[in-house]
């Protein structure tokens, strides 16, 4: 059964909060956006397998650990998600980036598919998806539907925000995989927006309405 981890640190909170407020423009938000994912990154890879080698160093030979490979994929929902994948791109240079297109459909609150195009050898690789909020789950649970049709097993989803009716939508239909997020918040409004939330992560990662 997959896990659901809030992340607790301090410059996570910190950072999350400067995004909530209106004050916060579209340079400033992008900037905390990929700081965080950058930050969440970091926590979220904390089991990635290590391996021993041996290296000379300027003093001797010495027996160290490294990444057990660095097969890792990183497939934002878009268009929302483009924000979390430069700042995972700083620690995991190496990882491929695929990317899945959804919108939410404004009358059912259902998404609908557009685009999906993930690295040919998904199966081989650990996937981090990531969307900046997980509202009522719709998204994300399509995402995850499709690269698993597609033959991706090791999955995590990463988010900024989530609102407790998505995250057992997600759960639901996903026990197997864990949830990272920054925030869990109160509720789901009449719109199906996150409260208190931070309106839509889209427009204000690309000051559009």
């Amino acid at each position: 059964m997959g896990k659901v981890y809030v992340f607790d640190h301090p410059l996570i909170q910190h950072k999350v909060s400067l995004m909530r407020q209106t004050s916060t423009n579209v340079k400033e938000f992008r900037e905390l956006a990929k700081e965080i994912s950058t930050l969440m990154g970091f926590e979220a890879t904390r089991d990635l397998p290590l391996k021993e080698v041996e290296i000379e160093t300027p003093i001797c030979s010495a027996k160290v650990k490294m990444l057990d490979g660095e097969d890792i994929a990183i497939v934002p929902i878009l268009r929302a998600g483009l924000g979390f994948v430069d700042g995972m791109l700083a620690l995991y240079p190496n990882a491929k980036v695929g990317h899945i297109g959804l919108y939410r459909d404004p009358e059912t609150h259902k998404p609908v598919e557009y685009y999906c195009k993930l690295p040919v050898d998904i199966d081989k690789r650990k996937i981090f998806v990531v969307d900046p909020m997980l509202a009522t789950g719709g998204s994300a649970v399509a995402a995850i539907d499709f690269i698993k049709q597609r033959g991706g097993k090791d999955i995590v989803f990463m988010c900024l925000l989530a609102a407790p009716e998505g995250l057992d939508v997600l759960q639901a239909a996903h026990p197997d995989i864990d949830i990272y997020i920054a925030a869990k918040d109160s509720h789901l409004n009449e719109n199906a927006y996150i409260v208190p939330g931070l309106g839509d992560a889209g427009d204000r990662l690309y000051g559009t309405r």
